[in-house]
């Protein structure tokens, strides 16, 4: 079974379900950048008033702070962790495989959910957050598209991208996920 995960699509395909449901049934870390964002702007610490700006703006928090957030929040038992959301370009990618094999925690599979964009955003609009706006979501999706697509071959590359279908049911897609867990 493997123990370092990353999931990998646009917003709304469903990773943090995905991770969630993931976590159920193992005792993995659920490290949702998203969340750990979130849980700064509702402590209203100066981080996150920061981060509630760049976010209303339909914007990227920047790579030195998402990869600090997220080494803080790494599982030190290794137990095991969940990536949902992080890394988003190249750049933040090559710097957590450096501080993944610094601690000897390698990333072991990438699971992409793949969608159409049309069915993303009628997801995002229905999940009503107050930063899900039909203008904000098409802004990340455009962002998503020019930063996070290439590590799709980025990941295709190692040798640890798996592909699924996130335009189907829950039970259907964590199905498969658990199949190529093995």
């Amino acid at each position: 079974m493997k123990k370092h995960i990353l999931f990998l699509g646009a917003p709304g395909a469903g990773k943090g379900t995905q991770a969630e449901l993931l976590c159920q049934t193992n005792s993995y870390t659920h490290l949702s950048t998203g969340e750990l964002l979130r849980k700064e702007i509702e402590m209203n610490s100066i981080l996150g008033r920061q981060v509630k700006d760049i976010m209303n703006r339909g914007e990227l928090v920047s790579d030195e702070l998402v990869l600090e957030i997220v080494k803080q929040n790494l599982d030190k038992d290794n137990k095991g962790w969940i990536l949902d959301g992080y890394p988003r370009n190249l750049s933040q990618a090559n710097s957590l495989n450096e501080v993944l094999i610094k601690i000897n925690q390698p990333l072991e599979v990438v699971f992409f959910l793949d969608i159409p964009e049309e069915v993303l955003i009628k997801r995002l609009l229905l999940r009503g957050r107050k930063d899900d706006t039909e203008e904000t979501i098409r802004t990340r999706v455009n962002i998503y598209k020019k930063t996070t697509e290439p590590l799709i071959q980025y990941f295709k590359d190692l040798s640890l991208l798996e592909y699924i279908d996130a335009d189907r049911d829950l039970k259907t897609i964590s199905s498969d996920i658990n199949q190529k867990m093995a």
